[in-house]
């Protein structure tokens, strides 16, 4: 029977059907990090449980960390002890860590692709929702909660639902200064943040197949914006080129027997689909949020939307309230919007892809941060893209334009370390969440793209980055 790319994964590694229509299924990789762990860990401890299988899992300390003047250690004592904690966890358990003074540390969701730990056909889980970044490889990644990390760390297995699956076709060809990150938010607006509610989406079309494997990861990562349990790409020649240079890919004999099994990893010809959505890119402009919810997003070249011309009554309350909060009025012009910093960063846009397309502004454009913006923070995803940035002179331009070059880490895509918003601020921001208070008590968030992003520092507000790299090109 033909099947889809998320079933083929998921019958492959079944290890009980349930009678009540749950399945226990084989997790291949179990990804850890210092803020969701503690708890299952002690809770372990307590019953004197071990790990099943340590080699499975890889720790990464990345919510909490600082990103500057690590010598000193954290300043926070919650955060402190919970990087503390994992540390003493994984060395009581035999598990492969990377610590905040570690050369592979970054943020897990970087590291673990880059390092070789994610491979197609996994089954990978993890105490966070951006799991879903995984799949660009052809693997089926997800979130799950403590009492589930408990779970697969005593019995390297997870009792789960199967998901229904969902294929979005992304059409047409990406025009220039559009990338992954505003595909990304293009979908999420079409469908919404509960569009993909129940669905394990699966991304196809040229536009697709034509990204690089950081822009299939942005995509996935996203997926869960809209309501997905998981984000998949099929496995083609960059999945294949991407995973043979990793370190802890298949060698020799294995490497062979691997690339042959993963050219399988694609869903049928003529698999069936529970829903099917298909986006035509073609005239596609740079995306910029507006709201407190990825699915409010527009163009740059749009204004800010009325709520009284909202579909239903939920909708026009929630845009009222999103304009309150963001201290917006509808009919502003998106260009018109001033901020006050900026933050490129994040497992969503922290690769190496992401501060080349960010100095390719800052270097087109010229000149330095607009004087109202407060902090520029680059935020690379791991200490590898950090040196990779460095070695190719990124780092310089970042900083000769007026940014702080960071440690890795999640830095301000969250409030849980140091880098954060104070109370009415407005950030131009590579994460995947504008929810309110994400990045900082009463801080009001933009996703946008890192090229977005840098121009946005160098205006001081959002501008159309396409007509700033248009009249660069004209001098």
């Amino acid at each position: 029977m033909s099947q889809t790319l998320y079933d083929k994964i998921f019958d492959a590694h079944i290890v009980r059907n349930n009678a009540d229509g749950t399945t226990l299924l084989y997790i291949d990789r179990h990804l850890l990090n210092e803020v969701t762990s503690p708890q299952a860990f002690e809770s372990l401890r307590q019953e004197s449980r071990p790990v099943w299988r340590a080699r499975a899992n890889l720790a990464v300390a990345d919510h909490n960390v600082p990103t500057t003047n690590r010598d000193l250690g954290i300043a926070d004592p919650v955060s402190r002890v919970q990087v503390e904690a994992l540390q003493q966890n994984c060395e009581r358990n035999d598990i492969a860590h990377h610590g905040m003074t570690d050369a592979s540390q970054g943020i897990i969701h970087v590291v673990a692709p880059e390092l070789g730990n994610t491979l197609p056909g996994m089954t990978i889980v993890c105490g966070d929702s951006h799991t879903s970044t995984h799949g660009a490889l052809g693997a089926l990644a997800f979130g799950i909660g403590t009492s589930e990390i408990e779970h697969v760390l005593a019995t390297q297995t997870l009792v789960t639902r199967r998901s229904r699956t969902m294929r979005v076709t992304i059409d047409g060809v990406l025009p220039a200064a559009c990338s992954a990150k505003d595909v990304a938010l293009a979908v999420i607006g079409a469908l919404g943040t509960a569009g993909a509610t129940g669905y394990a989406i699966e991304f196809a079309g040229p536009v697709v197949r034509a990204l690089s494997m950081e822009g299939r990861m942005t995509l996935c990562n996203m997926s869960i914006e809209a309501g997905a349990r998981a984000g998949l790409i099929a496995v083609d020649g960059t999945t294949l080129d991407y995973c043979r240079a990793r370190a802890h890919a298949p060698r020799g004999e294995a490497s062979a027997h691997a690339l042959r099994a993963w050219r399988d990893l694609r869903s049928d010809d003529d698999a069936r689909f529970d829903a099917e959505q298909v986006l035509d890119v073609s005239t596609l402009v740079p995306q910029v949020t507006w709201g407190t919810s990825p699915e409010m997003v527009v163009g740059i070249d749009a204004c800010v939307p009325d709520p009284a011309n909202a579909a239903d009554a939920g909708r026009r309350a929630a845009w009222t309230r999103a304009l309150d909060y963001m201290g917006l009025d509808a009919g502003t012009r998106i260009d018109t919007i001033a901020i006050d910093k900026v933050f490129i960063g994040s497992c969503t846009n922290g690769r190496l892809e992401d501060l080349q397309a960010a100095a390719r502004v800052l270097c087109a454009a010229g000149g330095r941060i607009a004087p109202n913006v407060r902090l520029a923070l680059a935020v690379p995803g791991s200490q590898q893209v950090k040196r990779d940035a460095e070695a190719q002179g990124l780092a310089r331009i970042f900083i000769a334009a007026g940014f702080e070059w960071r440690e890795p880490g999640c830095s301000m895509c969250l409030a849980m370390n140091a880098d954060r918003l104070e109370a009415g601020e407005r950030v131009a921001s590579t994460s995947n969440r504008n929810f309110e208070g994400r990045q900082g008590a009463g801080g009001r968030s933009h996703l946008v793209s890192p090229a977005m992003a840098a121009a946005a520092a160098l205006a001081g507000r959002f501008v159309d980055v396409r007509e700033w790299l248009s009249l660069a090109g004209d001098r």
